[in-house]
């Protein structure tokens, strides 16, 4: 039997690809001579760097970049395609994780080591870039990426801007002299599974400011700096980013890269899908294996990995089942999955089932292969 198992990360407990392997010797137990093919995925979120990595056969590169406070961070980045395509995390260079709870400020972080990170890789050979911009600490509109890029963001007397989403209400031009790259002889991609605008009361400061720190007074300065940052765009590049669905992620990195940069502002999970050429990979297949921690309606409804998954399965007539720490709304879930099978099938405690995540989820496959094995049988 041709097996795809293509799993993303059990959060808290397994790596996309430590969960491939756990369901893969789940699968051998059951059927030595299984032919399986390990893809393991992710939505553009955390993850994503290691999942593209580890699926497409690629590399991982490291580089010292300014951390979200300016204070020097190792970042790492992924490489695959034979190095013409970059994979990078926001969030290793400037996300909340990389700030104790005292530290956080949006109106001082700084996505500068995202463009760091953007330029390493271009320079490295890179032209196709797929960016995850979850978990910013950053409210700067990616002023700071820009920078980095050799854009030149200049106050009324000509003086660079400091670093954070404050200082862009100080914004008098901006200066595209200094660029180091042409930036339209690549493409960039950004996994953005939201649709906040930039600015107003669904925007990046409106709604994930609180979470980075940001006081109700904070908030309105930081909207109305990145108001300003949207007319001066508009203005010196001829980009109209502030309505533009999607751009108010990450702080408004959003924005920036696709004015900075060209980008494209698109579903996470089905550019992954497309990055490791999962249609491909299971042509001709019998049967494909996703799953993560908990599978209920969101996974469905905000086009989480394991969904996208299913979708390509069920377009190409393959049965897909879904592995699960925790099913719900199943009703839901079988309009995409053709089985489901939860790892925790005793009582347990939370931490225990994360504790024993992998021996956990190693048996579910099992036991989904020996039905599948005896339903042949019968058949």
């Amino acid at each position: 039997m041709r097996i795809v198992v293509a799993p993303n990360a059990f959060k808290g407990s397994l790596s996309a690809l430590a969960a491939a392997k756990a369901i893969g010797d789940g699968i051998r137990l059951a059927d030595p001579d299984a032919d399986l093919t390990l893809v393991p995925i992710a939505d553009g979120g955390d993850g994503t760097v290691d999942a593209l990595v580890a699926g497409a056969d690629g590399q991982h590169r490291v580089l010292r970049v300014r951390g979200p406070l300016t204070d020097p961070v190792d970042a790492d980045y992924g490489v695959i395609d034979g190095g013409k395509t970059a994979v990078i995390e926001m969030a290793k260079a400037a996300g909340l994780a990389l700030l104790p709870q005292d530290k956080r400020d949006p109106r001082v972080t700084t996505t500068y080591g995202v463009g760091e990170l953007l330029q390493h890789a271009h320079d490295g050979g890179a032209r196709h870039f797929i960016v995850g911009i979850g978990g910013s600490a950053t409210n700067d509109g990616g002023a700071g990426m820009a920078q980095a890029l050799g854009y030149h963001l200049l106050d009324a007397q000509g003086h660079e801007l400091p670093p954070g989403g404050l200082a862009l209400q100080n914004l008098a031009r901006i200066h595209v002299g200094g660029v180091h790259a042409n930036w339209n002889d690549a493409q960039v991609d950004v996994a953005c599974d939201v649709t906040n605008p930039l600015t107003g009361p669904s925007g990046a400061s409106a709604v994930y400011g609180p979470q980075k720190g940001a006081t109700p007074e904070m908030v309105a300065e930081l909207d109305a700096a990145l108001k300003h940052f949207a007319e001066i765009i508009r203005r010196d590049l001829g980009v109209d980013v502030e309505p533009l669905p999607g751009a108010g992620a990450a702080g408004g990195l959003g924005a920036g890269l696709v004015a900075f940069t060209g980008a494209r502002l698109r579903p996470g999970a089905e550019m992954v899908m497309e990055a490791l050429k999962l249609d491909d990979r299971i042509k001709g297949v019998d049967l494909v294996i996703t799953g993560e921690g908990r599978l209920d309606s969101q996974t469905a409804r905000f086009g989480k990995g394991p969904a996208a998954v299913a979708r390509h399965a069920r377009k190409a007539g393959i049965p897909v089942v879904g592995l699960a720490g925790g099913i719900a709304d199943e009703a839901e879930l079988r309009l995409l999955f053709d089985g489901l099978e939860a790892t925790v099938v005793e009582p347990c405690t939370l931490e225990d089932a994360i504790a024993q995540a992998e021996p956990l989820l190693l048996r579910a496959a099992n036991r989904v292969m020996r039905l599948l094995l005896a339903g042949r049988r019968l058949a």
